[in-house]
């Protein structure tokens, strides 16, 4: 199948809002291409191969990208999502860039630009076509993101990975809610996780996570579910975590509040720090104490304890 990329070049702000937009939409994922993000990645490992200089500046736009099927429907759905954007009164106004894009194209086009990085102590996040020279103790993750946007570079899905290796505790229940390529769960099982419960409402994305998960080789730990937040979800975790964004996470911390035992922890990000607040006060509002507030740019994610069960 042939897609649509929709590049949606905008502000810190407007990065959540269109986001927001697009989840709306059930598009095919949401990818952000932070400057910031991109510039301390770059300096951080091969600055030479990049020119990053040259490319790109901290004060360049962000981009917000997804892809909409190529299909009968695209037309209308295009145009649901260009009244919409123009109804966010974003300033300055977005500049919105389209391609048609192969799935093979865009696979290779990305593989130039995903190389191996290490996040926290001992998590190594590395595309499976790439070398890597382990070291002792390190928990190497294999990937290939495919169309699910989640290869650990940008900065939510790497402060998840950190607060992961922080908080599990070997032998948890984890649910990983918005699973996308599955690096979380894999993640979390590679970290000593008894059982992982990964979910995500997209079958391209749950395709792309069992493909990772066996990749990983821990298909008896992970379980890959399609299906809406934790809807088709049963029984108690000892660890959510959601790598989505804000207006979703407070809509679902009540849920997530919900499927912890007494003491769980649910880590959530993807979340603007201009957001953070709101989404504080959704867990402290469900029960949840908030233990930690990890920045990373204008990208945060907070960790809240359920304190005690429901009475």
């Amino acid at each position: 199948m042939d897609w649509l990329e929709i590049a949606v070049y905008t502000h810190a702000e407007g990065m959540e809002m269109v986001s927001d937009l697009f989840d709306e939409m059930k598009t095919g994922g949401v990818v952000i291409e932070d400057p910031a993000v991109i510039i301390k990645y770059a300096a951080e490992t091969h600055p030479e191969e990049w020119g990053i200089s040259e490319k790109v500046s901290a004060t360049d736009p962000a981009v917000v990208k997804s892809y909409l099927p190529i299909d009968d429907n695209l037309a209308n759905r295009l145009d649901s999502f260009n009244k919409a954007l123009e109804q966010l009164a974003l300033y300055p106004a977005p500049q919105v860039l389209t391609r048609r894009v192969a799935d093979e194209d865009w696979a290779n086009n990305w593989r130039a630009y995903y190389k191996p990085v290490r996040v926290g102590r001992r998590l190594v996040i590395k595309p499976y076509w790439e070398e890597w020279q382990s070291k002792s103790g390190d928990l190497v993750i294999e990937m290939d993101p495919g169309m699910a946007f989640g290869c650990g570079t940008h900065a939510t899905t790497a402060l998840c990975l950190g607060l992961l290796e922080k908080y599990l505790q070997s032998g948890s229940t984890v649910y990983d809610v918005g699973t996308g390529s599955g690096i979380l769960a894999v993640a979390a099982a590679k970290l000593g996780a008894g059982q992982v419960v990964a979910v995500d409402v997209d079958e391209v994305a749950c395709q792309v996570a069992r493909a990772n998960v066996n990749k990983n080789r821990v298909e008896g730990l992970v379980q890959v579910v399609r299906g809406n937040l934790l809807d088709l979800v049963e029984g108690k975790a000892d660890l959510v975590v959601a790598n989505i964004i804000a207006s979703v996470i407070t809509g679902f911390t009540p849920a997530a509040a919900s499927a912890l035992t007494p003491g769980g922890l649910f880590i959530a990000s993807g979340i603007i720090s201009s957001r953070a607040r709101e989404v504080g006060a959704a867990m402290q509002a469900a029960g949840l104490a908030i233990r930690e507030l990890l920045y990373a740019g204008q990208w945060v994610a907070l960790v809240g304890e359920k304190t005690k069960d429901e009475e």
